[in-house]
């Protein structure tokens, strides 16, 4: 089966009121996919529902054939889907070693040891950190901790909420490389973030979302091309140079 990811006419309500209206997109295998979109577009919300944290009221998640819109998020966990929410939530009072066990508690000692350590490749800085609480990191080093919980139980998606969100660009310029090095693996990406530039230029396929429907659905390329979109969503934003 294939391990892209096909959402399917989802909507979504939050509040009692719409948020999502037939939302439809993909992420494939061992590509970045960025969905851009002026706050309140209904980016976040899309995130939580993938991850089972928001129901949703019609509509399909699939992932290799297997269907996991309403699936709670240990189940949506167990079928390959990382998903990193805006906001950095770590358990500030534990170590950066235990925070990335407690992110890995549902694999197996070998695997979970494995994930540990690919993740650890992707981030060796955070060897030097690895008995500091949490909440003794800078906001970088927090992003790295959270990016490697997700990644060390070896998902076929990650979905990322607003990398970017708070963070010097020196941090950015460090963290973008890793989603190509991930996507690289075979893994499947889903990249949100607030500075559409710096998305356009990793993404191989790019969505704008406001209102709570899909606006544009086309290449990152073409859409690096009709920067007039870009603008009309209200994405201009600082450079990250």
């Amino acid at each position: 089966m294939s391990d892209t990811l096909q959402i399917r006419d989802l909507d979504v309500p939050r509040g009692g009121r719409p948020v999502l209206h037939g939302v439809s997109i993909d992420i494939p295998a061992g590509e970045i996919t960025t969905l851009l979109g002026p706050n309140g577009a209904g980016k976040s919300t899309l995130v939580l529902t993938i991850g089972g944290a928001l129901p949703s009221t019609a509509g399909s998640i699939d992932l290799g054939g297997v269907e996991l819109r309403g699936a709670k998020p240990e189940k949506v966990r167990g079928n390959g889907i990382a998903v990193v929410p805006e906001g950095r939530r770590l358990l500030p009072n534990l170590t950066v070693e235990d925070n990335l066990k407690v992110a890995t508690y549902n694999l197996s000692a070998a695997d979970a040891k494995a994930g540990i350590a690919s993740a650890l490749e992707l981030f060796p800085e955070l060897e030097k950190r690895w008995e500091l609480t949490a909440r003794s990191l800078s906001g970088g080093e927090q992003q790295m901790v959270v990016l490697a919980q997700a990644l060390a139980s070896k998902p076929k998606v990650v979905v990322v909420d607003e990398l970017s969100l708070g963070l010097a660009p020196v941090v950015v310029k460090r963290l973008m490389p890793v989603m190509e090095q991930v996507a690289s693996q075979g893994v499947g990406v889903l990249l949100i973030e607030q500075f559409a530039h710096v998305a356009l230029a990793l993404a191989n396929k790019a969505y704008v979302i406001e209102g709570g429907r899909i606006q544009y659905s086309g290449t990152a390329a073409e859409l690096r091309d009709n920067p007039d979109i870009v603008k009309a969503a209200y994405l201009l934003g600082a450079d990250v140079d």
